[in-house]
Formats: C-alpha cells, sequence, structure tokens
C-alpha cells in the first residue's frame, strides 16, 4: 500500500494506493495547520482501511512548487514515515499532480498554483502522439505573464481564485478555458498514482536528498 501526502498549499490532502487503485483520499483546506491536522488523516485513513502501518510499502510525497512551510511538513513527516518503516520514498511535483487529472484533455493544459503577491506557479502539458508530456519548465509568473503565454486555447486547472478567473475571462477570452472548482481541484489520488507507477516501475529517490521544488526565495 502506498500513502500519498500532499501539504504544498492550503489545499491539503492524503490517498492511499495500491495496485487495486485507490483505496482512500481525502482532501481538506487547512490554514496553515499542517503539523496539527496532517498525522491525525493518515491515522484516521489507516484505520478506515483496516491498515496497521507495517502494511505500508511506499510513500509518496508533493515536492512542490507550493509553500515553504507546507511543503517541509509534509516531507519531513514522510521522510521520518519512510526512514521507520524501512520503505521507500517517491517524490512528485505538485504541479504534475494537478495537470495529471486531465491527461485525457485534447487542449494544452495550464497547471496553476498561487505564490501570492500576483504570482502563479504555473507549467504547460499536453498529449502529443499519444503521449502525455511536460511541454514546460516549471515558472513563476504574474497573472500578466500569465495571460501573455496563453497563445491557444488552453483549459487552466489548479488553484484558481476569483481575481484570476476574471482577469482570464477579461483578457484571455478566447484562449482560456477555466475548469469549475470541484473539476480544477488537486487531489492526493492523482499523486498517488503518479508515485505509484514510479514504484512499480522500481523508482525510489533518496530519503537524505530528496529536497522540495522551489521556484522563489524565502
Amino acid at each position: 500500500m502506498l500513502l500519498a501526502i500532499d501539504t504544498a498549499t492550503r489545499i491539503a490532502g492524503i490517498a492511499l494506493y495500491d495496485q487495486d487503485g485507490l483505496h482512500a483520499e481525502q482532501m481538506w483546506r487547512t490554514r496553515n495547520n499542517h503539523t496539527v491536522e496532517l498525522m491525525p488523516y493518515i491515522v484516521r485513513a489507516c484505520e478506515q482501511q483496516g491498515l496497521a502501518p507495517s502494511a505500508l510499502q511506499v510513500i509518496g510525497v508533493s515536492l512542490g512548487p507550493g509553500s515553504f512551510t507546507g511543503l517541509r511538513v509534509g516531507l519531513s513527516i514522510a521522510k521520518g514515515l519512510a526512514l521507520a518503516l524501512s520503505i521507500p520514498l517517491l517524490g512528485v511535483s505538485t504541479l504534475d499532480a494537478t495537470a495529471y487529472a486531465h491527461s485525457h484533455e485534447v487542449l494544452p493544459v495550464c497547471a496553476v498554483l498561487p505564490a501570492g503577491r500576483g504570482r502563479w506557479c504555473t507549467a504547460l502539458y499536453q498529449t502529443i502522439d499519444g503521449d502525455w508530456q511536460r511541454r514546460s519548465d516549471y515558472a513563476l509568473i504574474s497573472t500578466g505573464g500569465l495571460i501573455a503565454s496563453l497563445k491557444e486555447p488552453t483549459l487552466i486547472c489548479g488553484e484558481i481564485d476569483m481575481h484570476l478567473v476574471e482577469a482570464l475571462r477579461t483578457a484571455a477570452p478566447k484562449n482560456a478555458v477555466i475548469a469549475s472548482p470541484a473539476f480544477a481541484a488537486r487531489r492526493a489520488g492523482y499523486l498517488a498514482e503518479l508515485a505509484w507507477r514510479r514504484f512499480a516501475s522500481g523508482e525510489h529517490d533518496d530519503v537524505t536528498s530528496l529536497i522540495p521544488i522551489y521556484l522563489q526565495r524565502a
């Protein structure tokens, strides 16, 4: 069983996943209380599934980009569990997990996370010749920069607030296809699926050297 942990932003989540698919998933909006909230959610999910800690085979964790505190909390707990249980640890980009939910979308997909002060962490994805792939580097850009980057009709997903929605609808009505809040939400189940694929392929990350993806300085 794989435990996925996502504390990259104020939308936090966990999931339990194995070769049979998704067993449990929880997501919640937190006010920077990741440290207090995360372990009770993990314990509750394992208890609901009748799982002892020894049943966990691997930990998947969101690496960011995201908030400094949130990422450190999630990665610290993920590393602690991996070391205590002597199981592999696998990191997954937060933007990759956000976009992966839309991997069957015909349009290009732009995953978005808030970075504060009118800035956004973004990356562009698309299926090309049957291969889902990231088409751009992870970027930290302003709202204006995001609008300028939309050269064709593109699905926008992720943590999109109403200010961004209004700006996109005003400045890029033809190219910004905005996912609904429920459809755009980042789910830990997709993080778990990406991490499980890596695990099934025999991959793992070094517990001591794995670090978050930061696009800005503290």
